[in-house]
């Protein structure tokens, strides 16, 4: 490995700026995270920027829905990203939005080179388009079966199940993830790529280890299927970038989402004048470009994007990394279950070093699925982390602390075991280099286990208490604090916050990869406080509970939250006795109230003519606090209790409707009093 310093831009794939970042998403910043820290720990100048993906129609209907514009919905999503990142000490250098100056100069300096190369042309296609919304209908708002393999409940672009992608219009049985409404057909002029022009470039470059091996044989099939053109156009009303001359066609948001990572870039080098844009993305830049992203995205970034890039005389990437999904105890995310679990629902109750450490542990530099199994989630984090890592400092810092006014011995009395410690940071920085975190954990894990074992031998806390013996317990003492400081070393990638935290209880620099070669010999440390307590269950269990969304609507599809609402089956049959037990109420909203972390709910207080109730509501998309104040609604108010990560709500508001801002709750006030009864 070469110890010349190297220049490395890396980006993450950029989050949609329509919803919350949750635990799935986390697999991808904290493994990207980890090794860039690790590039600038050997004094590599790595540089990670990313961004908010901020265009598509989602975020114009969502904005809609909201009665915001979607410069304000992307916005406050931007400020929601931005601190659950830092929350979980992913060291962005810069953070941008694909809707800034710099990504709309870009995407047109991008698509004037094609087009003047002749890689962009136009013709008439039949589209899918909503007759009841009577807008065309992004590919992501069409649902129905896979033309390859038969799957259900399939995007318009893509399939899940087999990996194919396809037009819109070749879906089986169609609808529209808006109305429910079966699309129709309907012409308008776009603008397309001709991918195939870069086969040869394309077949070369993917099989120039820039990609996974598992990546370049998907490569190989899609090849063999023949490149198609590719759509980069979309019909108003669209939220994103015009293209230039041709009124109502705005850009695809998969054509400017990636030129997101140059303008992220750009915008970075805007306020860090040393650096020169073209030298990182000039077509003959010496430095490296890496792009971490997850596999479901593969397609874009192995074969439109390096197209887009050589064909504008731009860079390629040096490589494009690509892992799996996420399960949580074996199974799909659920917000029923409480395992659909945002990045913020698990700060407010556990320790983000916790699932840094945990994702390490499973991770490699495959594209396999991982899985957060959180019996034990906990179990090997109390025990790696508390029970053998921190433990050693524990165990040794009171008596030197105590003793010997907090200094080290003048040598390492134990050289040999010293230098075996040493001699693991090659190894495991090639571990570091190639991805393979898991292997990588497991090495200093078992370097953890022979510093408890030396600890455990010596029994510094037996030779206290003997006469004579207070050489050989510094002696001890000193061994142990300075395994302990070259396993933060190693662990410094994964647990930034315990580093420093034991740079501060050391007494030392932050440390650097080489500082683990050497040892820390006549040194004052300062005194030692508890780095890192156990993970509790019960804290476990309060994050699970807090993220079930029973009575939440049907979960995002990343359409409005009102295409979840579409007439659905009859539910199973209950007798009339069953009916008769719901005991509905007039009731008068006494106030009404936003509801801090929570985008669909309101805090209402009922009065229910002997007594008022506090209840929690869907109902934000439909009415804003001060609209509902004063006016009489129907409640069941023998719902047994529930306890939500807001507080507890104390019954239920009946809404009729299809959903969104079509939701209705409000009786008529027309001399109902609260508390009468509805029969």
């Amino acid at each position: 490995m070469s110890n010349d310093p190297r220049q490395i831009l890396v980006t993450s794939a950029l989050p949609y700026a329509n919803g919350s970042i949750h635990l799935g998403h986390l697999v991808e910043y904290i493994q990207t995270d980890i090794w860039v820290r690790y590039q600038r720990m050997q004094g590599h100048e790595a540089i990670y920027v990313c961004a908010d993906d901020a265009h598509g129609t989602p975020i114009m209907l969502r904005a809609q829905q909201e009665g915001i514009t979607p410069e304000a919905l992307i916005e406050r999503t931007g400020h929601e990203h931005r601190a659950d990142f830092a929350d979980f000490q992913i060291a962005f250098d810069n953070y941008h939005s694909t809707h800034s100056p710099e990504n709309r100069a870009l995407a047109e300096t991008i698509y004037h080179r094609l087009n003047e190369a002749g890689h962009i042309h136009r013709r008439t296609i039949k589209q899918a388009y909503d007759p009841i919304k009577e807008m065309f209908l992004p590919d992501r708002f069409i649902k129905g079966e896979c033309p390859r393999c038969g799957a259900a409940d399939q995007y318009g672009d893509s399939c899940e199940v087999c990996g194919a992608t396809y037009a819109p219009t070749e879906l089986k049985n169609a609808v529209s993830a808006i109305s429910g409404a079966t699309p129709i057909e309907k012409e308008s002029e776009h603008y397309f790529f001709a991918l195939g022009d870069f086969e040869a470039m394309l077949r070369k470059w993917t099989r120039g280890e820039h990609t996974q091996s598992e990546i370049a044989n998907k490569l190989d099939e899609w090849f063999e299927t023949g490149l198609q053109d590719w759509d980069i156009s979309r019909d108003a009303p669209y939220f994103g970038f015009e293209i230039p001359d041709a009124p109502g066609k705005y850009f695809y948001v998969w054509l400017d989402a990636p030129i997101g990572y140059m303008a992220s870039f750009k915008h970075y080098c805007d306020t860090h004048p040393w650096l020169d844009f073209d030298a990182w993305w000039g077509k003959d830049s010496k430095h490296e470009l890496y792009h971490f992203i997850g596999k479901d995205i593969a397609y874009f970034h192995t074969l439109f994007w390096p197209a887009m890039l050589h064909g504008s005389d731009f860079r390629t990437p040096t490589a494009v990394f690509c892992h799996g999904f996420l399960t949580v105890n074996g199974q799909k995310m659920s917000k029923s279950r409480g395992t659909f679990i945002t990045a913020r629902a698990y700060l407010q109750h556990l320790n983000p070093a916790y699932l840094r450490y945990y994702y390490a542990a499973k991770l490699g530099n495959g594209i396999e699925d991982i899985d957060l199994n959180l019996e034990d989630f906990l179990q090997r984090v109390n025990s790696d982390l508390v029970g053998k890592v921190v433990n050693i400092a524990s165990r040794c810092a009171g008596f030197i602390n105590k003793k010997y006014d907090g200094r080290l011995s003048d040598t390492v009395a134990d050289p040999g075991l010293f230098d075996t410690f040493a001699a693991a940071r090659e190894p495991i920085a090639a571990l570091f280099e190639n991805r393979e975190y898991s292997h990588a954990v497991r090495e200093i894990m078992a370097l953890a286990d022979q510093a408890n074992q030396y600890i455990d031998a010596h029994k510094p806390w037996v030779l206290a208490k003997q006469a004579g013996k207070e050489q050989e317990v510094q002696d001890v003492c000193s061994v142990g604090l300075n395994l302990f400081r070259v396993l933060v070393t190693y662990l410094k990638p994964i647990l930034p916050m315990l580093a420093e935290e034991s740079e501060q209880f050391l007494n030392i620099e932050p440390l650097r990869w080489e500082d683990a070669a050497t040892a820390l010999t006549a040194h004052t440390i300062n005194t030692f406080k508890p780095l890192m307590t156990r993970v509790e269950k019960d804290h476990i269990d309060a994050m699970v509970e807090a993220s079930r969304e029973n009575l939440q609507p049907a979960p995002d599809t990343g359409a409005p939250a009102a295409t979840a609402c579409n007439i659905e089956p009859v539910a199973e049959m209950i007798e009339f006795d069953d009916f008769a037990r719901v005991d509905l109420r007039i009731a008068r909203i006494v106030k009404a109230e936003h509801v801090k972390g929570a985008d669909k709910l309101l805090q209402l207080t009922l009065d229910i003519g002997t007594e008022t109730r506090n209840v929690f509501a869907g109902i934000k998309s439909a009415y804003a606090p001060e609209d509902l104040e004063g006016k009489l609604t129907v409640m069941v108010v023998n719902l047994q209790p529930r306890k939500m990560r807001f507080g507890v709500s104390e019954g239920m508001v009946l809404a009729a409707g299809p959903g969104g801002k079509d939701l209705w709750i409000l009786h008529p006030d027309d001399g109902a009093e609260p508390g009468m009864r509805i029969k």
